[in-house]
């Protein structure tokens, strides 16, 4: 029988069930008495086998039969689940993943498991797992380095893929001491300090913290980025005292890729890998697909088709394609319309009325195909951050709000490796240790808000920590240290162009070099990466209190319903779910506040913002009207008034681009064309309040 017609099936649904195991083993961590999460764990990964083994895939199978062991002595309650087991499941999980993504990309989906089926056989026995086996990847004991390979995670492999499609030089480095060397970590200490002066080191092997403990044979190799010539960077390395031998190779998208698909442990083979991908084209950026990522450091999102034979896959272009075309059939049904109005006849009336109803319709399917909600890229962060948690000896509670929030796939497909750059910096760099925390008089445990919400023509997607905070002086320290900005220009900076100096390349202000992050160690990469989205990332942080990383990004809809207003001889249109009511103030109860218009409404003062003087309308000046139109909008929970010369009422309208050729303008999103032909721009609501 022809298996590979079923080969979808088998994994949009293989990914659902190991979504759902994470899922559920997370839960059962924190109640590990509850058989009811345990039968349901056990029936996934039953299902899961089967699948397996009828498609041939005996690695994939294997393993699960093994886990199924272990889960079936839980259920019966002759296992009791300790932190190895967990730890040792979710070693099984990370494998089976990488196996199915492999075969995503058209592999067989084989890999080692031997490992980890000898703990899992050891833990059915009633024994525990053999020292270190349950470590996370790139965390193996020292003294194995010749064998053991640089392990890249997502996070890892997606700074290095990213850099080099920015720009960057990612080099991989393999050092080795002299034999007759009395201080082999002092020597790497300079190394690790010569290289932190002009880049950034992303993994290295051994760890950073057994490096430093001398927990290491005489060599060290690490994956690094920087703007430096590779040559004059080995010849100061080998300046080194004690320094027997270096290496540096440069990395391309696809040598890279090669070398954590094999995991490279030396340079002889990061130098073969790089020479036989030279002639080859460079493969895309595995930020910009994510099918370029390497099984080993790929996370699959869960699918979110429902039964398969319910489903279709469609190609993204195609859906593009049908929101072009009903964007010019919606131009052409405004138009319609007027023009019944105008000749009002009775039939054509009719028609045109019915034609709406039916264009509505399809209007509200057509968006909804490429709406995607942000669960499918949240789902994955509850296991990455317990993980992260684990590593870094720290207790954290990650909550999770507005899930349901539906964003376009255009924007989810790119947004999730922003997003696993930040959750990291929090964890790492802003929630204190569980001593500090106690010290500062804060709850053991920490807490990361992941949040989602609409506000107006876009999503917010915010990171909030209850951390220690960012501190003004010891970011200008740093920034000085490093010459991104100077003395003068420090002094006379705001606490949010302080703020946004994280974002410099190449910035950190972290005290020690870390295997996970530092502040700002990929975040010029975020903002990169945010901005060619059309979206902006703000930073609101209070020291010794937390920070709050705001990503602000477009729903990148062609359609959206909007009220039309004029100014002066000028038509707007400002995004419906912005506005909150219209209403008509009069002159006198306008106020001045420190010098600033406001207006009560139910009872609060909000600002009333004169357009027409943002936008320079010279024949329109609400001073002189004794009663003045304005729109109230909000942004989130903020406030405020916009003064507009005369409402025409609502429509639904299509978002046209500027183009590249118009500068990007404050409080304009884009234009649209009206059923008359005339143009009218649509306003950015959210630059509007602050």
């Amino acid at each position: 029988m022809d298996m590979n017609q079923y080969l979808s099936m088998f994994i949009d649904e293989s990914n659902d069930h190991l979504q759902s195991l994470n899922e559920n083993m997370l839960l059962l961590e924190q109640t590990p008495n509850d058989l009811s999460i345990v039968q349901i764990i056990f029936r996934s990964a039953h299902t899961l086998k089967g699948m397996a083994a009828t498609m041939g895939f005996e690695d994939l199978a294997s393993l699960t039969h093994q886990m199924e062991n272990v889960l079936d002595l839980v259920r019966n309650e002759k296992l009791a689940m300790q932190d190895f087991i967990f730890d040792t499941l979710f070693k099984g999980l990370d494998a089976l993943e990488a196996m199915v993504e492999d075969i995503t990309q058209g592999g067989e989906g084989k890999a080692d498991v031997s490992a980890i089926v000898a703990d899992l056989q050891a833990i059915v026995r009633g024994e525990a797992p053999s020292a270190g086996s349950t470590k996370s990847a790139g965390s193996a004991p020292a003294k194995q380095e010749t064998n053991t390979a640089i392990q890249l995670d997502e996070f890892q492999y997606s700074v290095l893929q990213q850099s080099i499609a920015e720009g960057h030089r990612v080099l991989y480095i393999d050092v080795a001491i002299r034999d007759d060397c009395q201080l082999k970590a002092v020597r790497a200490y300079m190394v690790f300090d010569l290289l932190e002066k002009s880049g950034e080191v992303i993994k290295s092997h051994p760890t950073v913290q057994d490096i430093e403990q001398e927990k290491f044979e005489k060599s060290f190799s690490l994956y690094y980025i920087t703007q430096k010539d590779p040559a004059e960077l080995k010849q100061q390395i080998l300046n080194v005292s004690e320094i027997d031998q270096a290496s540096v190779v440069e990395l391309d998208h696809e040598s890279l890729q090669q070398m954590a698909e094999m995991g490279t442990a030396s340079a002889q083979s990061a130098a073969a890998v790089a020479e036989e991908t030279k002639p080859a084209p460079a493969a895309a950026p595995a930020a910009e697909t994510k099918d370029n990522k390497p099984a080993s450091a790929a996370k699959p999102a869960a699918k979110t088709g429902s039964a398969p034979a319910r489903t279709i896959r469609v190609d993204i272009e195609r859906l593009d394609v049908l929101m072009n075309l009903f964007s010019e059939l919606l131009i052409d049904r405004v138009r319609l319309e007027q023009l019944a109005s105008e000749v009002q006849n009775h039939a054509l009336t009719e028609t045109v009325e019915h034609m709406s109803r039916v264009s509505s319709d399809l209007q509200n399917i057509v968006l909804k195909l490429r709406m995607v909600p942000v669960d499918t890229v949240f789902s994955r962060f509850p296991r990455m951050v317990r993980d992260l948690a684990k590593s870094l000896d720290k207790k954290l509670e990650l909550v999770i709000t507005g899930a349901e929030t539906e964003l376009d796939r255009t924007v989810i497909d790119e947004i999730g490796d922003p997003l696993v750059h930040l959750l990291r910096n929090a964890v790492d760099h802003g929630i204190e240790s569980p001593q500090d925390r106690i010290a500062a008089g804060k709850p053991e445990t920490g807490t990361v808000h992941l949040r989602a919400f609409h506000s107006g023509n876009h999503v917010f997607i915010e990171i909030e920590e209850d951390g220690r905070g960012i501190y003004r002086e010891n970011v200008l320290k740093s920034a000085l240290k490093k010459g991104v900005v100077t003395e003068e220009e420090a002094r006379g900076m705001s606490d949010e162009q302080v703020h946004q100096l994280l974002f410099a390349p190449g910035f950190s202000t972290a005290e020690k070099i870390s295997d996970v992050s530092g502040r700002g160690v990929g975040l010029d990469v975020v903002k990169a990466k945010i901005t060619s989205l059309g979206g902006q990332v703000t930073i609101y942080s209070t020291p010794g209190k937390g920070t709050n990383f705001s990503v602000q990004l477009p729903l990148t809809l062609s359609i959206i319903a909007a009220m039309l207003v004029k100014m002066g001889s000028e038509k707007y249109a400002i995004p419906l779910s912005s506005i909150v009511e219209t209403s008509i103030v009069k002159k006198e109860q306008i106020r001045q506040v420190h010098g600033n218009k406001m207006v009560d409404f139910r009872g609060s003062m909000i600002p009333l913002i004169s357009l027409s003087r943002i936008f320079e309308i010279p024949d329109f000046h609400e001073e002189n009207e004794n009663e003045t139109e304005i729109i109230v909008i909000h942004k989130g929970d903020r406030l405020a008034a916009l003064a507009v010369d005369e409402f025409i009422g609502q429509n639904e309208i299509v978002l046209k681009n500027l183009g590249k050729y118009l500068p990007q303008i404050k409080g304009i999103s884009g234009a649209t064309i009206l059923g008359d032909g005339q143009v009218a721009l649509i306003l950015d609501p959210n630059v509007f309040i602050k």
